[in-house]
């Protein structure tokens, strides 16, 4: 049981990496939040297509994420 916890855990991590990594940047980095790039932050503006499925792919997978962590430790003791 601790060893499929374990693997499923580990794929969950691999899988948040490359989510993350294949989302497209939303800020300018330090320039821009001088120079009001701050608007672009808070703006209204909504992800839409390929940015939408990676944003909420994310989400599932970092909450997976957290719970096998906690399901792991358990199973541990």
């Amino acid at each position: 049981m601790h060893t499929l916890f374990t693997v499923l855990l580990i794929i969950s991590c691999i899988s948040l990496i490359v989510l993350v990594l294949l989302q497209s940047s939303k800020s300018a980095g330090l320039s821009g939040a001088i120079s009001g790039g701050a608007e672009q932050l808070f703006g209204k503006q909504k992800a839409r297509g390929i940015d939408a499925v990676l944003q909420r792919l994310t989400i599932v997978f970092a909450v997976l994420f957290f719970v096998l962590t906690i399901v792991v430790t358990y199973v541990n003791l």
